[in-house]
C-alpha cells in the first residue's frame, strides 16, 4: 500500500511539469509526510484528449457518492488495480474521473525482510529527483447534512515488481509521461475501454528509475512533516540491507 508520501514542489513548478493550469491554489505543497485525509493536489483534464489540464485539490481518501457519511475516507486511500473496475467504492471514479497525483517520494514499511527490524521505513523516489506521476481517481461527495461538496481522491496500487520486491508486496501505479494524456481523458469508459485502460497501466518495468533507502522512525508520526524525514539513515547490524 501507499500510506504516506512527500511532495516538495511549488505550485508554479508543478503546473509547468504537468502542463496544467492552477484552478485551486489553496494547497501548501511542501509536506514531507502527507497522511490520509490531508488535502492534496491532483491533476485532471477537462477534455477527451487529456490535454486541457488543471491542478485541483482533494482530501486523500475517496468517499463514493452514495456514502452516507465520511467514515469511509481513511479506509479508501488506495484502490487496488486488480479490483478497481468492480469494487463499488471505486468503479464509478475509475470509469469517469481519473487523475494524476504528483509525488516527490513515498514511504513504505518493510514487512517481509528477515534482516530488517520490523516495520523499518524506507523512502522511495525517482533517481533524478523528478516528480512521480501516480495514477489516481477522484470523486465529488455531497455531505447529506450540510449539502456542501467535498472532493476526495485515492491512489491506485499494484503488485510490486523489481527492486522494490524486498520491501513490500504493493506499490503505487506510476505512469510514464507518454500515458498521461490518455489516462487523464475525461471520457466515460466503455466496458471494452475499461479493459484497455487496465492493460495500459500494467507497466512492465514499474520500478524503472526508482531508488530507495532506509529512513528514521520519525516518519511514523504524522505530525512530523520536515525534509529530514526523507534523509537516509545507517542501519545497524540487525537492519542490514543484504
Amino acid at each position: 500500500m501507499c500510506g504516506r508520501y512527500a511532495l516538495n514542489i511549488s505550485g508554479e513548478d508543478l503546473a509547468l511539469e504537468f502542463a496544467a493550469g492552477i484552478k485551486d491554489a489553496a494547497f501548501t505543497p511542501s509536506n514531507w509526510n502527507i497522511s490520509p485525509t490531508t488535502v492534496i493536489p491532483f491533476i485532471n483534464a477537462d477534455d477527451e484528449k487529456g490535454e486541457i489540464r488543471s491542478i485541483n485539490t482533494a482530501s486523500w481518501g475517496l468517499i463514493p457518492t452514495w456514502a452516507k457519511d465520511a467514515s469511509r475516507a481513511s479506509n479508501a486511500i488506495n484502490a487496488r488495480v486488480e479490483s478497481i473496475s468492480e469494487k463499488p467504492t471505486f468503479k464509478s471514479a475509475f470509469k469517469s474521473r481519473r487523475c494524476l497525483i504528483p509525488v516527490t517520494g513515498y514511504y513504505e514499511w518493510a514487512t517481509e525482510l528477515g534482516k530488517y527490524k520490523p516495520k523499518q521505513p524506507f523512502y522511495i523516489s525517482h533517481k533524478n529527483k523528478q516528480s512521480l506521476a501516480v495514477a489516481g481517481i477522484y470523486e465529488s461527495w455531497i455531505n447529506p447534512e450540510s449539502r456542501q461538496p467535498l472532493t476526495t481522491a485515492a491512489i491506485i496500487t499494484r503488485e510490486v515488481v523489481g527492486i522494490l520486491t524486498p520491501i513490500h508486496h504493493r506499490m503505487p501505479v506510476i505512469l510514464p509521461k507518454d500515458l498521461w494524456s490518455t489516462w487523464l481523458s475525461n471520457k466515460s469508459l466503455t466496458p471494452g475501454e475499461i479493459n484497455d485502460y487496465l492493460n495500459m497501466i500494467d507497466i512492465k518495468e514499474a520500478d524503472k528509475d526508482l531508488i530507495f533507502w532506509p529512513v528514521s522512525d520519525d516518519v511514523n508520526n504524522a505530525r512530523n512533516t520536515g525534509a529530514d524525514l526523507a534523509k537516509e539513515i545507517a542501519l545497524g547490524e540487525s537492519g542490514t540491507l543484504f
